[in-house]
């Protein structure tokens, strides 16, 4: 079947030509990974010019969205006309969208129309693409059963793709803001005891953090410039829960709510969460340290045990193969 398989090649390729062409897009793919891998890439202008534009923004009233600035999705692209001819923005639509979209940074209305465009293309094209490589061409002589549960599991995938890739791209955010909130609550606490408010606390606190972590200088950038912007503090507070749910954000807005509401000590309460937050990320260290010798079981039974197993048994059994041949 194999050999029929390479005899019935697409587009009548030689089988030496088909490993020559998978050869060359393999080397190709390892190039660009690489290369992809080792660019510097500084998103700190792009952050800062984000946070100066939704500032621009609230500056003129506009609070639900970062801006009607120029679009890279036009009124006239693809996109934006398959989504609004479709109907797909509407008001439940674009909050949950929204909700979805904000933890992995995406919270401009182009990434929410690119999202709700590959949401109904991608499935569209992944069929058109199965049926014609799973029917049409059946490379691998599949029984229609066979080939209609392929075309299925692809179609699916593309539904599923973009919700993968947000969710990846959110827990990756999520992960970094989180190793880097401790440093960010001791330098909340520094601000406060020197007597800045809380604007100017988070906004000193974003610049400081700029190089170390450019998420956590845009998250707390942007909770600074709608502090001072929207009617109400609150919804500023919990905005940025909204933007990156997290249990210590959580507390942090507690407290900040409290701290506004009550004018409790602002040091304080902070110097209590910053503390909480160290012991929290030492108990996460130990508590891998403790899962790593029942991790290494597997790996240490499997390639360990047997070269062990050959360099002491193996001279013995040798031995002793010679010697009942000799008998």
């Amino acid at each position: 079947m194999f050999e029929r398989t390479l005899e019935n090649l697409p587009f009548g390729l030689e089988p030496l030509d088909f490993a020559a062409l998978l050869a060359a897009m393999s080397a190709v793919s390892v190039f660009l990974l690489i290369w992809y891998s080792l660019i510097e890439r500084d998103p700190l202008p792009g952050r800062l010019k984000s946070l100066d534009e939704r500032r621009t923004a609230l500056r003129n009233g506009l609070t639900a969205d970062t801006g009607r600035r120029k679009s890279l999705v036009d009124k006239g692209d693809i996109m934006r006309r398959v989504v609004d001819r479709l109907k797909l923005m509407t008001t439940y639509t674009v909050k949950s969208t929204r909700a979805k979209l904000a933890p992995a940074g995406f919270r401009s209305r182009d990434a929410m129309v690119a999202y709700l465009f590959a949401k109904v293309s991608l499935p569209l094209v992944f069929g058109i693409g199965s049926v014609t490589w799973f029917y049409l061409l059946n490379p691998w002589d599949l029984q229609t059963t066979t080939a209609m549960g392929l075309s299925m599991m692809m179609v699916g995938l593309g539904y599923f793709a973009p919700d993968i890739y947000v969710k990846n791209a959110a827990d990756k955010r999520l992960h970094i803001l989180r190793r880097n909130l401790p440093d960010a609550f001791d330098l909340l606490v520094i601000c406060a005891e020197a007597g800045l408010s809380l604007d100017a606390a988070l906004d000193r606190v974003s610049k400081e953090m700029a190089e170390a972590c450019p998420e956590m200088t845009e998250e707390l950038g942007l909770t600074a410039v709608e502090l001072g912007f929207l009617p109400d503090r609150m919804m500023a507070l919990e905005a940025l829960t909204e933007r990156v749910p997290l249990p210590a954000v959580r507390a942090l807005i507690n407290t900040l709510q409290q701290t506004e509401r009550y004018g409790t000590p602002l040091a304080q309460s902070l110097r209590v969460l910053s503390a909480e937050m160290r012991h929290e990320r030492m108990m996460k260290a130990e508590e891998k340290a403790a899962r790593l010798p029942a991790v290494l079981t597997v790996p240490m039974v499997v390639f360990i045990l047997p070269p062990l197993f050959v360099v002491l048994i193996g001279p013995a059994a040798i031995r002793t193969l010679d010697a009942l041949g000799g008998m």
